[in-house]
């Protein structure tokens, strides 16, 4: 089963993150929270720094464009087949990047793909 990584996650549950992970669980998909404070979300443990993951199929990107340039390497290197881009996570230079490695880029809100299951 390939993975979700939720990066930019929160253990704040107001935060969409939070609720990205929380329906991930609920719809039994392998979920890999990772954040920049410890914590947990709905029994995961959110991952700190730039943790190793094996067999990612989707990023969901949860950190702003001024933030991003020190994780774009980490993240291509995951070997995705898909990010999306959540709104206000929008980078055209990061897309385009990932686009040219053969990563589909997908610009929505992946809590309303989760729960209408596109994802």
């Amino acid at each position: 089963m390939q993975k979700y990584v939720v990066f930019g996650a929160s253990p704040n549950s107001i935060r969409h993150s939070n609720k990205a992970v929380k329906s991930l669980v609920r719809y039994n998909k392998d979920v890999v929270p990772v954040g920049f404070r410890k914590g947990s979300i709905a029994g995961k443990e959110i991952k700190t720094g730039l943790p190793a993951i094996e067999n990612v199929g989707t990023v969901l990107l949860y950190v702003g464009k001024k933030r991003q340039p020190e994780f774009i390497n980490y993240l291509l290197s995951l070997k995705p087949q898909k990010i999306v881009f959540n709104p206000g996570t929008e980078n055209s230079d990061f897309q385009e990047r990932a686009a040219s490695e053969g990563i589909e880029v997908i610009v929505g809100c992946a809590l309303v793909m989760i729960n209408s299951r596109q994802l």
